[in-house]
């Protein structure tokens, strides 16, 4: 959906890097996949910079580190999304990211205190679930990756009209 205009090639650029941030919120939900297949772990590469990010944003706020990624979100919303004078290319993608690692953030906590309570903690449904949200998650975000780069706005059922929704012309 390029009807908006032509896309250049720094929007692309911005547009794919915010997609690091949902490539990392992934990792929570990867462990059981990548110890079994640790071949997939070249998937987390885009991932690298954004865990560096986090470890020197601990580093350097103390105790205050551990919401690094709280942090990031509330300054990509203000700073990227609500402002009028970035493309709106990046900034329908970055909101598109959050909301990625929303959808994930609230799928560890439905496993945290209502699934694996629930079950009693490890299984093999357990592991599907993680599985699946790291699975979604990655194909969600290099999907979105790959259009980025291709100059199109990456279109995922609900996430994208929600994007839409909070990304002002």
């Amino acid at each position: 959906m390029t009807w908006r205009g032509s896309v250049s090639i720094p929007d692309r650029i911005f547009g794919t890097l915010v997609y690091c941030f949902a490539v990392y919120d992934t990792l929570f939900f990867g462990s059981f996949l990548l110890q079994q297949f640790p071949v997939f772990n070249f998937l987390l590469l885009p991932a690298l910079p954004v865990g560096l990010t986090y470890s020197l944003l601990g580093t350097l706020l103390g105790p205050l580190g551990r919401f690094g990624s709280f942090l990031v979100f509330i300054l990509l919303f203000a700073l990227v999304v609500r402002n009028d004078r970035i493309s709106h290319f990046i900034r329908y993608n970055a909101m598109q990211s959050i909301l990625i690692g929303i959808l994930l953030a609230l799928g560890g906590i439905i496993m945290q205190f209502v699934i694996i309570p629930a079950l009693g903690g490890s299984g093999l449904f357990i592991e599907t679930l993680f599985n699946v949200l790291f699975l979604g998650g990655l194909a969600a975000s290099y999907f979105s990756m790959i259009q980025s780069v291709l100059g199109r706005y990456a279109e995922i059922p609900t996430i994208s009209e929600a994007a839409y929704s909070q990304v002002r012309w």
